[in-house]
């Protein structure tokens, strides 16, 4: 059950994401917020699979890659409509995560996690190797973005409130499937799988809806990163570009809604923006994550939660505490 308290950081949070770019003149910090918010749709998708599912995906960048160099090749080279592009990579690369779901969730644990990693990774190797198709290492481009109903996302601010709408499609979606039989019957499927098939549950085919419907956002992210890039690499099915939206789901938080989106925003941020000052960002971040995983090892948002009700829990017992005193000195007199 979601406390007043939950849904007040959640208004607050989303006034934040609507004047951000009226409190930040620079286009450059816009387009940093714009990156945040397509790396938290990311997250959000694979934290369906880690925290609801305790499923752990290394291949998570293949919807994202896959998605990316369909509505590039299709609008830009093959002369398909923005529209058209869209729908089509989005729907094939969901069948791809039709297809990835069938073939990982015949293992769990360690051997769903190499699965997921060998299938990620093969795409990999083929957008490297298959020059011909999708450029090879120099990758693929000459997208321009669309013009949705006559709006410019070439202009900054008018791109970072378009991806901020599907920010907040997926984390209402992402909500509502959490809340629903399926998302608590994936939950159970985490935390008791034995007893689930006892009840009669098909644990196999709960799990692999989840993983279809965390690889249409993923998709969907990639979608984004496309017309915000307007060019795609082998980099971005890279392992790297897994393991980056791992660690956004782990230090913001797993099994949390709010906790990707922190967490997208601590990676991007130093990786974009502190490295511009210190050449070696990744020790900085390693030294974050590690600080993360001892005082807070549920995740920021988790323990920023529990540090917060402590400090109002101590208070509060030292009010008490001041109260029960002037009453004892009040009788004594």
């Amino acid at each position: 059950m979601r406390t007043p308290a939950f849904w007040l950081t959640g208004l607050i949070g989303l006034a934040a994401l609507l004047a951000l770019p009226w409190l930040v003149s620079s286009e450059y910090y816009i387009n940093i917020a714009s990156q945040i918010v397509i790396a938290a749709i990311l997250a959000l998708s694979l934290n369906l699979l880690i925290g609801f599912g305790g499923m752990i995906s290394l291949g998570h960048a293949a919807y994202l890659g896959v998605s990316a160099y369909l509505v590039i090749y299709l609008t830009a080279h093959a002369g398909f409509g923005h529209l058209a592009g869209a729908l089509i990579a989005i729907g094939a690369t969901t069948g791809l995560a039709m297809l990835f779901g069938y073939l990982a969730l015949r293992a769990s644990g360690l051997g769903f996690l190499m699965i997921t990693l060998a299938l990620g990774q093969i795409l990999w190797g083929v957008a490297y190797r298959w020059a011909s198709l999708t450029g090879g290492d120099n990758g693929l481009g000459g997208m321009k973005r669309p013009h949705p109903f006559g709006l410019d996302l070439m202009h900054p601010t008018i791109f970072y409130y378009f991806v901020l709408v599907f920010l907040g499609l997926a984390l209402w979606c992402i909500a509502r499937f959490i809340q629903s039989a399926l998302g608590q019957s994936l939950q159970g499927t985490r935390d008791q799988p034995r007893r689930m098939r006892a009840l009669g549950y098909n644990v196999w085919l709960i799990q692999w809806m989840s993983f279809v419907f965390a690889g249409f956002w993923g998709a969907v992210a990639g979608l984004l990163y496309a017309y915000y890039h307007q060019f795609v690499s082998p980099q971005a099915l890279h392992l790297t570009t897994s393991a980056e939206a791992l660690l956004m789901v782990i230090a913001g938080g797993t099994g949390t809604l709010f906790g990707p989106v922190v967490g997208a925003a601590l990676v991007v941020i130093l990786k974009n923006v502190v490295s511009a000052y210190i050449t070696r960002w990744l020790i900085l971040l390693g030294v974050i994550f590690v600080a993360i995983v001892l005082f807070m090892p549920e995740g920021l948002v988790p323990g920023l939660t529990r540090w917060v009700r402590s400090l109002r829990g101590r208070s509060l017992k030292e009010k008490k505490t001041t109260v029960v005193s002037a009453i004892t000195k009040d009788r004594v007199l």
